[in-house]
């Protein structure tokens, strides 16, 4: 009887690991060193989680360049990029397009990215912003830092508009936009709107000091992809 219920332990136990969320797989992954690494596009600065910071990462182990009106990521350690000249206020869209062109490429499940705006003492322990990231499987997530990390839709959730590649190393799509409206900002992916947040419970204690800010770009760990049309509209 006691082998039976051993063995029925050690069952259950497989059956679980695999239903890991992708996020929670994630969590469980070590970053790599970008050969190369650092910021060479003009003007723009980053900074990689503080977990990553207490893991011995540093800026320089990811990589942004800038070909033309590309700018082009290679993670690393999970970073969150900014140029201090990009700044939104009132009511505004702020969106991209991000293209992976080879989706898992440097990692064996799914890895976000995405637009982040609403920066407030960026670079600092005390910064705080709000993002939103589409993975290559059709999730997207929204979360935020005030300066600790803080979940909006949870670890993320699926939805129709966010575009899923066909398969490991073939390339995907996604253009997110971030909106203030009003009483409520907003993540619309490929022209959906997936998320609708109040204001009041993103602008708060521990959460957001405004949503005006700087406006940037944010990469989990172990991603590549480049991102084009970064801009910043009034609503």
């Amino acid at each position: 009887m006691r082998y039976s219920h051993a063995a029925a332990v050690a069952v259950a136990a497989m059956l679980v690991l695999p239903n890991l969320s992708s996020a929670q797989v994630m969590d469980q992954e070590s970053s790599r060193k970008v050969a190369g690494g650092g910021i060479t596009a003009a003007g723009w600065a980053g900074k990689i989680d503080a977990k990553e910071e207490k893991a011995g990462q540093v800026l320089t182990n990811s990589k942004l360049s800038m070909d033309g009106k590309v700018l082009k990521v290679t993670t690393g350690p999970a970073v969150t990029y900014w140029n201090p000249a990009n700044k939104a206020s009132g009511n505004y869209t702020v969106k991209a397009t991000f293209n992976e062109k080879e989706y898992m490429g440097l990692n064996d499940h799914p890895h976000p990215y995405g637009i982040v705006i609403g920066g407030n003492n960026l670079g600092t322990d005390n910064q705080s912003y709000l993002y939103c990231a589409a993975y290559g499987n059709g999730n997207f997530i929204v979360r935020g830092m005030g300066p600790a990390p803080f979940q909006v839709n949870g670890r993320g959730e699926a939805n129709a508009a966010v575009h899923i590649a066909s398969g490991k190393g073939a390339p995907v799509t996604q253009e997110i936009a971030v909106s203030v409206k009003g009483d409520k900002v907003e993540c619309a992916i490929n022209g959906t709107v997936v998320g609708s947040y109040d204001k009041a419970t993103l602008v708060t204690a521990g959460k957001l000091k405004s949503t005006d800010g700087l406006f940037g770009i944010r990469f989990a760990h172990n991603t590549e992809a480049t991102v084009t049309g970064l801009t910043v509209t009034k609503n």
